[in-house]
């Protein structure tokens, strides 16, 4: 099993505050990681760092995609390499229709990745419409998202629940080597947490890979982790199986910050 993510001493900050402080982690192809922490311990911060938000510097530290370190990497660069971030709180784009939106995002990965633009060449242009609006159509019917919503300006009126399925038919549409969902179940009911699960179940395979930032277990009910990670004070310090979780879920953290206390404050 080889590497695909290898975060090494991993220092970043926001407007002049320090937020992450040497946090190490590595993903290998095939897996299935969950951080989690509580409020204010950096996971929102290690997603945005991830995927390259311009407001979030890497001071010090490594960030290894594939063995080549990206931290220097603007984020359309890290999305073409095969990352992909589910945001926690998906932002509206009005006048711009689903379909349009996806449509888009597919044709700027391929003319990054191989120098070609779909949408200039009209024989390409004309094949890669019919075959988008038929992959389109044929992931909403697996994750059970009614058709109605190709037409709809992105996020536009959407409930919590639509924005995240848009979130996870966009996932499954671009087909990412790493998945990063940063709360991607906060708000969510009983029936859009299972088509949230289901797509990021569906995307596994022995090449794909996905982080899964979360506050609460029952996410990991249908999403089943190989690891799961406390991150705290900006560092993850604490790392196990599945059971870690339901510990987490039964105990709360204060048996974490009690029996931790010296790695929290390290």
């Amino acid at each position: 099993m080889s590497n695909l993510l290898e975060i090494k001493n991993l220092h970043a900050e926001v407007e002049g505050k320090q937020i992450l402080k040497g946090l190490n982690l590595t993903i290998n192809k095939g897996e299935i990681h969950a951080i989690m922490g509580p409020n204010g311990s950096g996971k929102s911060t290690l997603s945005y760092v991830l995927m390259g938000h311009p407001s979030y510097e890497v001071t010090e530290g490594e960030i290894l995609f594939n063995g080549e370190n990206i931290v220097e990497m603007e984020t359309d660069e890290r999305a073409a390499l095969g990352l992909f971030l589910a945001f926690q709180y998906p932002h509206q784009i009005s006048g711009v229709t689903l379909f349009n939106f996806m449509r888009s995002s597919l044709n700027s990965l391929e003319k990054k990745r191989t120098g070609i633009d779909p949408q200039k060449d009209k024989k390409l242009s004309s094949k890669s419409v019919l075959q988008f609006s038929k992959k389109l159509s044929a992931k909403m019917k697996e994750l059970g998202i009614d058709e109605s919503f190709q037409k709809r300006y992105v996020n536009e009126g959407f409930s919590g629940g639509e924005k995240k399925r848009a979130e996870i038919l966009q996932m499954a549409m671009l087909e990412p080597t790493l998945a990063i969902l940063d709360e991607t179940d906060s708000g969510l009911d009983i029936d859009a947490l299972k088509i949230v699960s289901d797509g990021v179940n569906r995307l596994a395979s022995p090449e794909r890979s996905a982080l899964v930032i979360t506050h609460y277990q029952r996410l990991l009910n249908y999403i089943k982790p190989d690891f799961v990670h406390v991150l705290w004070n900006g560092k993850i310090i604490l790392s196990g199986g599945p059971t870690l979780a339901l510990d987490l879920e039964d105990k709360g953290y204060d048996w974490v910050k009690e029996e931790y206390s010296e790695r929290i404050a390290a």
